[in-house]
């Protein structure tokens, strides 16, 4: 159980500003189209070019990665609980 605790939390420490940012970005974009306003910095940012530093060949892969395996070891220590 601690194996997984230990990978859950190195996880979530991991993607927790990349995922706060993606949610943002995209809510903040979709907020604002239909009021006309062109923020396209805030898809750039939605899907990881931060301007200087470019990690859009990684963005995705790296959230998605990152998800799976907080969903399959939060699962794993909701069964060792039960």
């Amino acid at each position: 159980m601690q194996k997984f605790q230990l990978l859950h939390r190195k996880v979530a420490a991991l993607s927790a500003i990349p995922l706060i940012i993606t949610l943002i970005s995209g809510t903040f974009y979709s907020f604002l189209q239909p009021l006309g306003v062109d923020a396209f910095w805030l898809i750039k940012w939605h899907t990881g070019n931060f301007g200087i530093i470019n990690l859009q060949p990684f963005y995705s892969i790296f959230l998605g990665i990152a998800s799976i395996i907080s969903v399959i070891s939060g699962v794993k220590l909701l069964q060792k609980i039960s």
